[in-house]
């Protein structure tokens, strides 16, 4: 199984990623790691990407994911996924889960803010906000609340793949 940990940048989706692939015992996958230089010089100086600065970075994460799925696998891959047409590109099939961690404008600028060597900053999150597409009832993912704890996070996410099904908390 794939669960891909997403959000605006600023949501700590390295953190929870992290903290709950070391819970499960599973391989954690930085997928800001795969994004072009060119993109990460781009944001670095502010400038938000495209849907076009975006399509290689998701057919390669596309690519990772399904590589992963076929061998059994087991991954937390973190990748913004703010739009559902990302989503479906790098899959909304059997073996994927989605934990959107959302929060509010005021808590994102707030973890901005406090975060150091991260090419995305605060001047990022107004167009990440307008680009976002919160994921669809129909869509394999569990919304969590930045507001909890990473721990309070990481033990939600358990709960929902012990109970097996895909609900919102």
């Amino acid at each position: 199984m794939v669960i891909i940990v997403m959000g605006v940048a600023g949501s700590g989706k390295s953190t929870i990623g992290s903290l709950l692939a070391s819970r499960l015992g599973w391989r954690f996958v930085e997928g800001d790691e795969y994004h072009s230089p060119a993109s990460i010089e781009k944001m670095r100086a502010g400038i938000p990407l495209t849907d076009t600065d975006r399509q290689p970075w998701l057919a390669k994460l596309a690519t990772l994911i399904a590589g992963w799925n076929a061998a059994g696998a087991d991954c937390v891959l973190t990748c913004s996924a703010l739009k559902r047409a990302y989503r479906e590109k790098l899959g909304l099939g059997e073996g994927l889960l989605y934990v959107y961690l959302k929060g509010t404008r005021e808590e994102l600028e707030k973890r901005l803010r406090n975060r150091e060597s991260h090419f995305a900053g605060v001047e990022l999150l107004d167009s990440q906000l307008a680009t976002l597409e919160e994921p669809a009832e129909d869509e394999p993912a569990i919304t969590v609340a930045l507001s909890d704890t990473p721990g309070q996070i990481v033990d939600c996410v358990v709960r929902v793949l012990a109970d097996g099904r895909n609900k919102h908390h």
